[in-house]
């Protein structure tokens, strides 16, 4: 065989070991390096995802309140804002489309208190522990 059809089918036959032992070192450098970048862009996004919520749910507890006069009582609770509760006259609702809007990203509901300690009334998430207080992550997300 000719140098040319030596060359010609070599290519054809693949890769060689080495050449994907290669390959795969730098994938597995790609993922250590990248990893914790794409994790801390990931762990912000559901903070910032719930501090949008309780924006947004401010707004809908002060349009029902335009309506009905009064915010939700306790035993009312978020829940107003789907469904009409009984006794509220001028509920032009539904304020929130779903229920589970009323849910914070970590999948616990979010927080509702009237009267309020730090205003009308307190809407919060206690973030990702669940707890209150904490940074990060577990940092607690609030109206006020």
């Amino acid at each position: 065989m000719s140098g040319t059809k030596v060359r010609k089918k070599r290519r054809e036959q693949g890769f060689t070991l080495l050449e994907l032992l290669v390959v795969l070192a730098i994938l597995g450098l790609f993922a250590i390096i990248a990893t914790p970048q794409v994790l801390q862009y990931l762990s912000g996004a559901k903070s910032k995802t719930a501090a949008i919520q309780v924006q947004q749910l401010s707004g809908a507890l002060d349009l029902y309140r335009l309506g009905v006069g009064r915010y939700p009582t306790q035993s009312e609770g978020m829940a107003a804002l789907v469904e009409r509760p009984a006794g509220a006259d001028g509920w032009n609702g539904p304020y929130v489309q779903k229920k589970e809007m009323l849910v914070d990203p970590w999948g616990a509901p979010f927080r509702y208190r009237i009267p309020g300690q730090h205003g009308p009334y307190d809407l919060f998430s206690l973030g990702a522990d669940k707890q209150e207080g904490g940074e990060d992550e577990n940092k607690d997300i609030v109206s006020w």
